[in-house]
């Protein structure tokens, strides 16, 4: 007994039980602290915090004017209005370099030549992801560049929630198992993902069960389910249309980052303006770039900008300011088009997102919910650069047709469901001082031109602000303005915009003080942080018992005419479009409630603005176009929406067109066209439709004995030959027709009876509907590992 007692508590034993207890206790405090820290709630947060209400645009140009006025040998005072940088471009990269460079105290200047995050900055995979994906390529390939290339989105990743954390947030992603040896394997990888995160790793990946995987998310196909694994890509930028959201869900809100990245350099001094677009560049005697040309595209007026040095952050069109600099330049970049499409929030649980690593043809496919829709892509496809690609319908059928091999049989894919589908360019790059036969660069490229002309192109959202820092360092040293620093890089602990008096109960004080809608003040508080008090300052009472106040522009969606004003007064809003696709997300998740809420956006505007009726019309008209581009079928409307009358003389006049108020005129938002009614919901068939299909059934129909009674059938390989015979039904793809036959349960059949017939029709109408009559036919790409998905 005594041996016994001597060898429990020998020194060894002592030792390896206290060791194991630190382990142990060490392991549960990092575990008790690991997870995303989120600001502390104080009484002072209650409060909404200082107004702030940044220069208007006509002051921003007028400081662009002051600056193409300095003379040379100029005195001292004068010289001071000159630029340190003007960067060309305010997506994601520009307005980056806008906010580091301005926080190094130099005297920055932006132009846009749209709107801002009006082109790839807006149409993104909506994540902020640490890239996966290229650590496996990193592991199979043994591909240096490709780890590092992880590790900086890891540790970009976790900045994400330290500088802007109302727009952050982790969203669990899931990958659905259907092979056993795959468990092991995809574990295995997610695990190396969380251990190379290290302490920026926000939550671990674990595995799920077949039965957990289906209460997670119901609407996954279970034929053939092993599991699933789960891991956490983000944090991502997010508005939560849905109160009952877990902290870890939502989607990458990138416009809205991109605003407050605009809105926090214009507070550090930088001076910016939008629909200005640089048609020359200036050179002094030695041939070195001094400063641009610049024209307001809303008035005409041109104007120089003089700087020392000219940042080229156009992304897709880097080469057209590369052209301005040297007419000789050979293009370097390669664009190609990811498309998305957005669908109802019945097709994805709101918590979870979902990643298909191995489509048909071996892409990878995001189906993610999104500010209370779902969001389905991407693809990649060779493409022109233009200012407003259009997503083509045989790309949006593909997404469709992946969405089917993953969800549960009893939900049908339906084309008419898309609310909404767009295309963004992704600007894929070549180093211009690489060899010929070099390719195109795995993440991003900054190169200085013998003029001095400096381009930073490629990169993704995920590392906007590396690329940002190290676009200044390059700029500092080319530039020579070592002397005009007052620091080195800060951005990693710079807080944007609405960040300071934020908290993830601030919405509650908005609900309290306004009486608004828990929707809305949650959405709010999510979009603008602490500039939401603002917002809700400017919002009219209802004249309900409740909401108290926040009119919705739109019934179904949480954005209110408050946020229009803002928009204008705020955040630089200059036409209808910048406020229905980039200040609210409004035409992205719904083209239709768009266009119906596109009225009375133009109508509030017009009260900041003093827009002329003729104007009011040339916005809608703008807003139409552009709405095209975004998935609504083009002729779906019959007239165009009349702006809302104001005035007497507008009323009166609206009241005679109408009919003496007796609704027999015309104007008011568009009608559908005729057969749109066709297109969208339940299908419904015109008599002379209807008359058709049976002609076509009773032509290929012939007469079988059932049960002892004669019966007409179609032989069930005749059915497609007889329903493409019909105007309207000859683009049907067989893929689709496939579908619906299993959807009508009839494959397994010799014949197909009217009833039957008249059922596959129906569905095809609500399946198979094209917006557009002819589907061109568009060359798909493999999506390499490095350019996939997540962000641009």
């Amino acid at each position: 007994m005594s041996s016994l007692l001597r060898k429990v508590f020998s020194r060894r034993t002592l030792v390896l039980a206290a060791g194991g207890t630190g382990l142990a206790a060490g392991g549960g405090y990092w575990f008790l602290n690991s997870g995303p820290a989120y600001p502390q709630s104080t009484r002072e947060t209650r409060r909404a915090p200082p107004p702030w209400t940044p220069p208007s645009r006509a002051e921003m140009l007028a400081a662009l004017k002051a600056s193409g006025q300095v003379k040379s040998g100029a005195a001292v005072n004068d010289q001071d209005e000159e630029f340190d940088l003007l960067i060309v471009g305010g997506g994601a990269t520009g307005a980056g370099v806008a906010v580091d460079a301005a926080s190094r105290g130099l005297k920055v200047a932006l132009v846009e030549r749209d709107d801002f995050s009006s082109g790839t900055s807006s149409k993104s995979t909506k994540l902020v992801h640490g890239g996966v994906r290229y650590l496996q390529k990193a592991i199979m390939e043994l591909d240096y560049d490709q780890y590092k290339l992880v590790t900086e989105a890891l540790h970009e990743r976790k900045i994400f929630l330290q500088t802007a954390p109302y727009l952050s947030h982790m969203l669990p992603i899931m990958l659905p198992i259907y092979k056993y040896w795959q468990v092991p394997y995809y574990w295995v990888g997610c695990k190396m993902y969380d251990l190379l995160a290290g302490k920026e790793n926000m939550e671990s990946s674990y595995l799920m069960s077949k039965g957990k995987a289906m209460e997670t998310f119901p609407m996954l196909k279970t034929d053939g389910l092993v599991g699933a694994l789960v891991y956490y890509d983000g944090p991502s930028l997010v508005t939560l249309a849905d109160p009952q959201l877990t902290p870890y869900t939502g989607q990458h809100n990138d416009s809205r980052m991109n605003i407050a990245l605009i809105m926090t350099a214009v507070k550090l001094g930088a001076t910016v303006a939008n629909y200005c677009e640089v048609t020359a560049l200036h050179k002094d005697s030695t041939g070195h770039i001094t400063g641009a040309q610049a024209t307001d595209t809303l008035t005409g007026a041109s104007f120089r900008i003089r700087a020392k040095g000219v940042i080229n952050a156009t992304g897709p069109f880097s080469d057209t300011l590369l052209a301005l600099d040297d007419p000789t330049h050979k293009p370097i970049v390669q664009p190609s088009s990811g498309i998305h499409i957005t669908l109802p929030n019945y097709y994805s649980p709101r918590k979870m997102g979902l990643l298909d690593p191995a489509t048909s043809d071996g892409r990878v496919i995001f189906f993610l919910p999104w500010q209370g829709n779902t969001i389905a892509g991407t693809t990649d496809t060779p493409a022109s650069v233009e200012r407003a690609p259009v997503a083509p319908e045989e790309e949006i059928r593909w997404v469709l047709e992946e969405v089917r091999r993953y969800l549960s049989p009893d939900i049908r894919v339906r084309r008419g469901d898309v609310l909404s589908a767009w295309s963004g360019l992704r600007p894929l790059v070549r180093n211009p001082s690489a060899a010929s036969t070099e390719g195109l660069v795995r993440n991003h490229m900054i190169y200085v031109s013998g003029s001095g002309l400096l381009t930073i192109a490629g990169g993704k959202w995920t590392t906007y602000r590396e690329m940002a820092k190290e676009t200044v360092d390059t700029a500092v040293e080319a530039f020579k303005l070592q002397g005009r620093v007052k620091s080195g890089c800060v951005t990693e602990n710079l807080r944007l915009v609405g960040s300071d008096g934020w908290t993830r109960n601030m919405f509650i004080g908005l609900i309290q003080r306004y009486g608004l809608e828990t929707e809305v003040a949650k959405h709010l508080s999510d979009d603008y942080g602490d500039r939401a008090w603002t917002v809700c300052s400017l919002a009219e009472p209802t004249g309900k018992a409740w909401p108290l106040h926040g009119k919705r522009i739109a019934p179904q969606y949480p954005y209110i005419e408050a946020e229009v004003r803002y928009a204008v007064t705020h955040e630089y809003a200059q036409t209808a479009v910048d406020v229905l696709a980039r200040r609210t997300r409004l035409s992205f998740l719904n083209v239709h409630a768009a266009l119906a809420a596109l009225p009375r956006v133009v109508d509030i505007m017009a009260d900041e603005l003093n827009w002329s009726l003729s104007e009011r019309k040339a916005q809608i008209a703008r807003a139409v176009a552009f709405f095209e581009s975004m998935g609504l079928p083009r002729g779906a409307i019959s007239t165009m929406p009349a702006p809302l009358p104001r005035g007497r003389l507008e009323k009166a006049w609206a009241w005679v067109t109408s009919g003496f108020g007796l609704g027999l005129g015309g104007g008011g938002v568009k009608e559908l066209a005729s057969g749109t009614s066709l297109r969208y919901g339940r299908a419904r068939f015109e008599p002379a439709e209807l008359a058709a299909l049976t002609a076509a059934f009773d032509r290929h129909a012939r007469s079988v004995l059932v049960d002892g009674e004669r019966e007409e059938v179609v032989d069930r390989a005749r059915v497609r030959d007889a329903v493409c015979q019909v105007a309207g039904y000859e683009g049907v793809s067989e893929k689709d027709f496939e579908y619906v036959l299993d959807e009508a349960g009839v494959r397994e059949r010799d014949g197909v009876d009217f009833d039957a017939f008249i059922e596959i029709c129906g569905s095809l109408k609500e399946v198979a509907f094209s917006p557009e009559s002819v589907v061109k036919k568009h060359h798909r790409l493999r999506i390499p590992v490095e350019k996939s998905g997540g962000g641009v």
